[in-house]
């Protein structure tokens, strides 16, 4: 991609009412464009950025047996009033047709997906079933705030098991947790796992998975020694307590909540009268999970703990491009722009995505800027001085250092680094 094509460009100075470093850096850099407290437009670079997240959520979903569906966003209040939830919800988006019916924008969806599973499941032989979704979610938060990180309009995974039995949920609630580890991993964060309150969900257990950094919402209770981690909301332990698991010392943390997952049991199960006949021939309830992880707050995460003074750093797995090609062409404009043009061509066809600076009326110092708001993993820059020594500047965005590498060995070497 060119940049000079691209749709979306950086943008000198930040949004004045900018809270946070990821509501400045991903408009400034590009990546969004808000259009009200609390609403953005996707850009190109954002939604590239946006699909490797939920691409990497798809994969571990499946790869668990998830099955993906689509669920409608506009829910009739029938369904919720049956849960009890109409007037419970305070962050619950109400809307009244011409003729006068009452619906919800769903901010989540067990009262949609269980009457769906109940129209479906019949015998114990249907069961276990997971099914998921990458959908938009609404929220009449009454102070949007925090960039993508608390939004009224967002994306979100929620994934659903239904099961015979408690056991056969308590055997695959802890796969889901190794699922979502996968995911934070390969997406380059480090997060805990607390255990916190289940809200208006549930009253049974529940995890939360937190990216830490200063810009969460959240306290968390962690130990210094060992695993142990509460939402300081349920935690039984204060600060200058002792670990209850191994004596520690513990520490308070801001996180911001990526993830969770619930043991809904039957409560939805009843409301709906989702039940199945087993082998003897008896009607059971269906025993319920759920596991929901915010995709774009994600992309939030993932700024709020991959920002400098420059600009943002993102992981290469998630990264809007794997390299960021600058031509200087000075002089000898057409040579620097031949050989920028090849060495793209030599990259994509190796599978490397490339966006290339190509600008030709923009200084040095003004394209460096760029590529370190942007955040790009790989900067290779080619210029007449690079060319007289058959090289292409490398410098990674983590690091200060520059160095030369053979224009010929560049290609390789980039697939080789991007593999590591």
């Amino acid at each position: 991609m060119r940049y000079s094509h691209l749709f979306g460009k950086t943008r000198k100075t930040a949004p004045h009412d900018a809270d946070s470093a990821n509501a400045r850096l991903l408009v400034q850099g590009g990546f969004v464009d808000q259009t009200m407290a609390g609403v953005y437009s996707w850009l190109p670079l954002g939604l590239r950025v946006l699909r490797k997240v939920e691409n990497i959520v798809r994969e571990e979903m499946n790869a668990i047996g998830g099955q993906e569906l689509l669920l409608p966003a506009l829910q009739p209040k029938e369904n919720w009033q049956k849960t009890g939830r109409w007037d419970k919800v305070d962050v619950l988006f109400k809307l009244k047709s011409q003729t006068g019916k009452e619906y919800a924008l769903g901010p989540t969806h067990e009262e949609i997906i269980t009457p769906l599973v109940g129209a479906f499941v019949q015998s114990y032989k249907d069961l276990p079933v997971a099914l998921f979704q990458i959908q938009t979610k609404f929220r009449d938060e009454l102070r949007a705030k925090s960039g993508v990180l608390r939004g009224r309009e967002f994306g979100m995974k929620d994934l659903y098991s239904f099961h015979r039995n408690v056991e056969e949920l308590n055997a695959y609630y802890p796969t889901v947790m190794r699922a979502y580890n996968e995911i934070f991993t390969r997406c380059g964060l480090d997060i805990r796992v607390t255990e916190a309150s289940g809200g208006t969900f549930t009253k049974k257990r529940s995890h939360e998975f937190h990216v830490l950094t200063e810009a969460g919402e959240d306290r968390l209770v962690l130990c210094s020694s060992c695993s142990f981690a509460e939402n300081e909301e349920i935690a039984k332990v204060a600060i200058k307590d002792p670990c209850p698991q191994c004596g520690g010392k513990l520490l308070g943390l801001k996180g911001i909540e990526a993830g969770n997952i619930f043991d809904l049991g039957t409560f939805f199960s009843d409301a709906f009268d989702l039940a199945f006949t087993d082998a003897e021939g008896a009607r059971r309830r269906v025993v319920m999970g759920c596991y929901g992880l915010g995709t774009t707050r994600l992309v939030g995460a993932l700024v709020e703990a991959n920002y400098d003074e420059r600009g943002i750093r993102w992981p290469k797995s998630v990264a809007p491009y794997d390299a960021h090609l600058v031509s200087l062409a000075g002089k000898k404009g057409t040579a620097v722009a031949d050989a920028a043009e090849q060495l793209t061509r030599e990259l994509e066809a190796r599978g490397v995505e490339v966006l290339w600076d190509d600008r030709p009326e923009v200084s040095a110092g003004e394209k460096f800027a760029d590529a370190d708001l942007i955040g790009i993993p790989l900067r290779l820059v080619i210029s007449e001085k690079t060319l007289a020594k058959e090289s292409v500047e490398w410098k990674q965005r983590t690091a200060d250092e520059t160095h030369l590498e053979p224009l010929t060995a560049v290609a390789e070497k980039t697939v080789s680094w991007l593999n590591r």
